[in-house]
């Protein structure tokens, strides 16, 4: 069985259909280049990770022509999220992935301050546990790291509100498993992250 796989959630960072409540403080336009910018330094930040292989999970599918101008690293794996909410689409990649995989890391595109070393240390933590979480300031996490599969962690959750985190844990401590959380970081939803923005993207 491969080790860890890290599973990259995003959509195409196309003007008026991502980040759309950044669209009051940026402008369609504006939301859409910092969330292609995201997408990059997520890429970019799994790869310098080193520890395994990447798959961008995608929406639409990589072939629709709203990728067709995203730069992208050249041949890099891929799928289609599908259809459902967000925890639908979560589990159905994360059980495939544990099918071949050791572990797997579930990590979004919004967080600039996400570092190849959280990736890391998230791998390590589930050499002898079964999950890890680097939740999010605003309550969501960053990062789910699993070695095994339970469908309990995905369904009926208030997704982008302030209990996903905390849900989330109560219902692995519930599972019996063995948790490690990492430090809460900041990510950009809403005009008033904008001020989590490194000095770079300003």
């Amino acid at each position: 069985m491969n080790a860890t796989h890290i599973l990259l959630f995003a959509k195409a960072p196309v003007a008026g259909r991502v980040k759309t409540r950044l669209i009051p403080a940026l402008g369609a336009a504006g939301a859409a280049e910092l969330a292609g910018r995201m997408l990059e330094h997520a890429w970019r930040t799994a790869i310098a990770a080193n520890i395994g292989s990447l798959e961008l999970c995608a929406s639409p599918p990589l072939a629709h022509p709203d990728w067709r101008q995203i730069p992208l690293p050249a041949g890099i794996a891929n799928s289609d999220q599908g259809e459902g909410d967000l925890g639908a689409r979560m589990a159905r990649a994360a059980q495939r992935a544990l099918d071949s995989h050791a572990r797997v890391l579930l990590i979004g595109a919004d967080c600039p301050a996400l570092t190849a070393q959280h990736l890391r240390d998230a791998a390590a933590a589930l050499h002898s546990h079964d999950a890890v979480m680097l939740p999010a300031r605003d309550g969501g996490y960053l990062l789910l790291g699993l070695t095994r599969f339970a469908a309990s962690l995905f369904e009926a959750m208030p997704w982008s509100t302030a209990r996903v985190a905390e849900l989330t844990q109560a219902r692995m401590t519930a599972l019996g498993w063995r948790v490690v959380l990492l430090e809460a970081l900041p990510d950009i939803d809403r005009p008033e992250d904008l001020i989590h923005l490194p000095p770079a993207y300003r």
